[in-house]
């Protein structure tokens, strides 16, 4: 943890932002932020309550009308140079999330780049936001349409991508000319603190951009001033979907504009005819990303009949050699799971597995040696045998364990995908045409990879179906939720 702190020490924050000053909760609280790795307290940031809340929103809506009336251009410009001192600080805003996040430091540096990704690419977008001319009906009239931003945005992020999740929401709030307050997750919020520091640094305009920090006994007193005060126009969630039916209920009273990217439940699916060594490949770049805490992990692994033991076989190998240990370790790719609710979800549903007849290929414990020296490592695990009465099938694990189940036919496997509430991503791999078309339209998915295990781009829309949520982040879709549509009409031009 000393080498990660000293390399990220000029970014460390500890202080909310509000009007472009660092101010302490107005009640004086404050809250510890906790090393996953080794359960150690890296420092403490305020526990912010509805004071600080409203006080964000009146920052925010006092320049909206001046930041939405800078040109195009000019926000921009902001975005790049924000997006460039991110980029300088990549290693240090890598070991940053590294240390409160826990995930390997080459995954962290990634995931710096990813998101920064996403400012560079709606510093471009900016300056698209093109209306239309409507061909006129009537003689003497003419018909305009304008994109126009919604106002006041608030964005709630989670933990387990602490920097690209609040650039993937703040980057296009700011090119479509909304002001922003936002409340990071509560165990990962130093990073997103280090964010807008570098974006103040950028000279975004004070009260553009506003983060209150909050822990999770007090981010519902936060929240609920911000669902309650007609001035936030818009909350961008990422997060489970309880609390997304909750931001869509409350938000009701004002009609607020939502984007929700909420649970998956993500199929795995391999056939027959697949590449089994590109299968595995991608299986394992999917699942164990960040420890398998991605929304898009696959959760259920369907391998066909004809190549089942064979897939196992190969992806049991991979697994066993990833090795397990804490971000400041050269080799390690699983890292800490984020707390103890993590490691005792992830026990409860190996152990549910195994009793109801899943088989342990790999893993299937917690891990505790002189490399993994801390409280919530998990061995990274396969399961077989896996079945639809498992909890593993209809709840997000969100840990490093692959289940397989074996199916028959694909008219069967089609139905157990779909066969969840959810809807965010799958995945497939086949080599027959007809089949990929076929599959492709059937899921009720969102995102779909075909014969590919990374399917996250800025250039491509991010959102789900059914209950995993509605909205996209990131492409050229992602800037249109964050604007309205106005009509112009304007006659007696004969």
């Amino acid at each position: 943890m000393t080498a990660l702190k000293q390399t990220c020490a000029a970014l460390l924050r500890d202080k909310n932002f509000i009007q472009h000053t660092w101010c302490d909760a107005r009640d004086g609280r404050r809250m510890d932020v906790i090393d996953p790795a080794s359960g150690e307290t890296i420092g403490s940031v305020p526990d912010s309550g509805a004071a600080d809340a409203l006080a964000a929103v009146d920052a925010a809506q006092a320049v909206f009308p001046a930041w939405a009336a800078r040109p195009a251009a000019e926000r921009a410009r902001l975005l790049k140079r924000w997006h460039a001192l991110i980029l300088s600080n990549q290693e240090a805003l890598g070991s940053l999330i590294s240390l409160e996040q826990g995930k390997p430091l080459k995954e962290g540096i990634g995931e710096v780049l990813y998101g920064a990704a996403y400012v560079d690419w709606f510093a471009a977008e900016a300056t698209r936001g093109y209306g239309d001319i409507i061909p006129e009906a009537v003689p003497g009239r003419k018909m305009m349409v304008l994109k126009e931003p919604v106002g006041v945005v608030a964005a709630i992020t989670p933990w387990n991508f602490p920097l690209a999740m609040i650039a993937r929401k703040i980057a296009p709030a700011l090119a479509a000319g909304c002001t922003v307050i936002a409340k990071p997750a509560e165990d990962t919020p130093l990073t997103a603190l280090a964010l807008v520091w570098l974006a103040g640094q950028a000279g975004f305009p004070e009260g553009v951009l506003n983060i209150v920090t909050a822990s999770r006994e007090r981010a519902p007193e936060v929240v609920d001033v911000w669902l309650a005060d007609s001035r936030v126009r818009k909350i961008t969630f990422t997060g489970s979907t309880p609390v997304g039916k909750h931001l869509a209920r409350e938000s009701a009273g004002t009609l607020k504009r939502l984007s929700l990217e909420l649970g998956g439940n993500a199929p795995f699916i391999v056939f027959d005819d697949a590449d089994l060594d590109a299968a595995v490949d991608g299986l394992m770049a999917s699942k164990f990303r960040n420890g398998g805490q991605t929304c898009v992990c696959p959760n259920r692994i369907y391998v066909q009949d004809g190549v089942h033991d064979d897939f196992v076989s190969r992806l049991s190998k991979q697994v066993a050699a990833l090795a397990v240990g804490p971000a400041t370790h050269p080799d390690s790719q699983i890292g800490p799971m984020i707390n103890a609710r993590a490691v005792e979800k992830i026990e409860r549903h190996v152990k549910d597995a195994v009793r109801l007849g899943a088989r342990v290929m790999v893993g299937g414990e917690r891990v505790r040696n002189a490399v993994a020296d801390g409280p919530n490592y998990y061995l990274p695990t396969v399961l077989t045998q896996a079945t639809p009465e498992m909890a593993l099938s209809c709840e997000e694990t969100f840990g490093p364990v692959a289940p397989v189940f074996r199916f028959h036919t694909e008219q069967d496997v089609i139905a157990q995908a779909n066969d969840t509430p959810f809807g965010l991503a799958a995945y497939f791999y086949s080599n027959d045409v007809r089949r990929i078309w076929r599959v492709a339209q059937a899921l009720e998915t969102g995102i779909v990879g075909i014969n590919e295990g990374a399917i996250a781009a800025e250039a491509a829309p991010f959102g789900g179906v059914k209950e995993s949520g509605y909205g996209r982040e990131g492409s050229r879709y992602g800037l249109d939720d964050y604007t309205q549509t106005k009509y112009l009409c304007q006659g007696n031009l004969g």
